[in-house]
């Protein structure tokens, strides 16, 4: 409540009543589609913060059906098993002595609109929704759709046209949701125009590199804009190629940092906040805003008649440490690779070791992920195989204590050759292929995941062999450019003891020689992968420019690459896309990754070469 008060000498002073709000984030990781389990999660991560004391629970965006749902949500039963599974929760908590306690919550609603042609079927919206004691007290849904890089949401969802603000002790709350923080006007607008105290932003925004430094930035002037506090709440957890890397944050009405939850892990986020009292006179019922980009949006005021906690101690705020740049790449993969398996029923998974550092990493990630005594590594040594190879991968499975076999392959492929005549490059494929085949027969024999080890590098110039190292079923260093496959090995190395993401193996897991020494496919005698690549330091400099940047020929050059080279990468690159559309998936922490950000059609005469 602000009053004015005229002091003696005539001057006004402003003065604003604050009040405390306790509020928490459950920085959680829900599973896509599993909706009776992201309920028990609700309960539970409510009840934990009941426990602390808060006031307000905040969770993230399509939390009860996991996120992101894809075309799912084209499923009338699934939308409406999400709408049920939202009331059932709302009863459940007050069943469970939780019902005093507001708790925001995403999930999946439909809008009611009659169906037409360019609205997705059943007309599905990015919801999320206020419950208190035993119901569903308001709905609103993402008014900016995302539709660029990873998001296709203009597919999924239509918009919503509804903000909802709620008083809860003397303080009006608004509620937004992920995207709407990311584009300018809006619901963020329209909170400045409706005096809240405070906005709560339930989110699923996927992990990039360095994305932790963008956000914090967005939410801080976001804060400002709209004048007041701010509470993002992230999801965490790998879904399929995506990593939410959680990272939950809440400022002050001036951008200033009050409390931060860690990377990669669940958290409940608790801060302890003051805040202004709403104005007397903002009256319940629906006013309509103009909301800053040609839209307009409805806010609707209501009150909730809340009892308050016991009074408690003040909780300082929390501010995790912030993970160096290869930690976080680092943490961002285990992750991933550990979701994958666990979400999927795997128990176990598999694959080559050669020796070289490309199955070192991925072992030793996967290792990290769900423990060595899980992690079966299979030598398949050839007869182009070195010395160094075989010893390379035993010292590692000594190191790191995996479950290993050795499968030597050059009576398997003498077999094949005696049926059929290959050479070149047929019967250097012809090896990796039989490779392939063993690991994919022992995965079918004991039900092991098979992880590939092929890199981005690698991947972006077709560098590898279709049906043979492609051949898996999760590629955990797919979205790794080579250089950094040498600078996570070398990070992993000088860690010291267990952690979240770190097993302990009592030293070094990867053996020096497999970072060292020159890459090689052994395919024929003497091959080295500079054979027919570039320099890896050059390749993916250029790959970096390419891929990620989407530089053109022009570009390219004028980034001062040399010209035949960069006519070389280029042809690589367009001519491995058939390969890459068949390569499994893995976890993407780059801007663009092969798969959901990179789509370039298989069928394509143009080149960036002519000109």
């Amino acid at each position: 409540m602000t009053d004015e008060v005229l002091p003696p000498g005539g001057v006004r002073h402003t003065v604003v009543t604050v009040t405390h709000l306790r509020i928490a984030l459950a920085q959680t990781n829900p599973t896509v589609g599993d909706l009776t389990a992201n309920a028990g999660m609700l309960v539970d991560w409510t009840r934990r913060a009941a426990e602390r004391g808060a006031e307000l629970v905040v969770f993230t965006e399509m939390f009860l059906t996991g996120y992101p749902v894809e075309d799912l949500v084209l499923r009338n039963s699934f939308v409406e098993a999400s709408i049920q599974a939202l009331e059932s929760a709302a009863r459940r908590l007050a069943d469970e002595g939780l019902g005093e306690i507001p708790v925001v919550v995403g999930y999946v609603d439909r809008a009611g609109l009659a169906p037409r042609v360019g609205q997705p079927k059943g007309a599905p919206l990015d919801a999320a929704a206020l419950l208190h004691r035993g119901a569903v007290v308001t709905r609103t849904a993402k008014h900016h759709l995302p539709n660029y890089g990873v998001f296709d949401e203009y597919r999924y969802f239509v918009r919503g046209d509804r903000l909802p603000v709620f008083r809860l002790h003397g303080v009006d709350v608004a509620v937004a949701v992920c995207e709407d923080l990311w584009q300018e006007g809006g619901p963020v607008s329209v909170v400045a125009q409706a005096g809240a105290g405070l906005i709560v932003v339930p989110n699923a925004s996927p992990y990039e590199r360095e994305k932790d430094d963008v956000r914090l930035e967005l939410v801080a002037r976001r804060a400002r804009e709209a004048g007041c506090a701010l509470a993002y709440v992230n999801q965490v957890g790998g879904q399929d190629e995506l990593i939410f890397d959680g990272d939950s944050i809440v400022v002050g009405a001036d951008g200033e940092l009050i409390a931060r939850a860690a990377q990669f892990c669940e958290q409940l986020l608790i801060a302890d906040l003051e805040l202004p009292e709403a104005a007397p006179d903002a009256e319940p019922g629906e006013h309509p805003f103009t909301a800053g980009d040609g839209s307009t949006i409805t806010v609707e005021r209501l009150r909730l008649d809340a009892a308050r906690p016991a009074a408690r101690e003040p909780e300082p705020p929390a501010v995790a440490r912030r993970l160096d740049d290869l930690e976080e790449v680092y943490s961002a993969l285990v992750l991933g690779v550990r979701d994958y398996v666990a979400k999927n029923g795997f128990q176990s998974v598999i694959l080559g070791l050669s020796g070289g550092i490309d199955s070192a990493l991925t072992a030793t990630i996967a290792a990290d992920a769900i423990g060595p005594e899980r992690v079966h590594v299979v030598l398949m040594p050839s007869r182009h195989s070195s010395d160094h190879s075989v010893s390379d991968a035993q010292e590692l499975v000594d190191r790191q204590g995996l479950r290993a076999k050795v499968v030597p392959i050059e009576g398997i492929v003498d077999a094949f050759e005696k049926e059929i005549e290959l050479s070149g490059l047929a019967a250097e494929n012809l090896q990796a292929r039989v490779r392939g085949m063993l690991l994919m027969g022992l995965s079918n024999e004991h039900g092991h995941l098979v992880l590939t080890t092929g890199n981005k590098s690698e991947l972006a110039t077709g560098y590898s062999t279709l049906y043979g190292d492609s051949a898996g079923g999760f590629a955990p260093i797919k979205d790794v450019f080579k250089t950094t496959v040498w600078a996570l090995s070398r990070w992993r190395n000088e860690q010291r003891g267990a952690g979240d993401f770190l097993y302990d193996f009592g030293g070094p897991p990867i053996p020096e020689n497999s970072i060292v020494k020159e890459p090689s496919a052994e395919l024929r005698p003497d091959q080295r992968d500079t054979d027919s690549l570039p320099p890896y330091e050059v390749l993916d400099r250029l790959l970096d420019d390419y891929v990620e940047k989407d530089m053109g020929r022009e570009e390219l050059l004028a980034a001062g690459h040399d010209p035949d080279l960069v006519a070389r990468v280029i042809r690589l690159v367009d001519l491995a896309e058939y390969k890459r559309r068949q390569y499994p998936p893995g976890p993407k922490i780059t801007p663009k990754n092969f798969g959901r950000d990179r789509r370039l059609p298989i069928t394509n005469r143009w080149r960036e070469t002519a000109s």
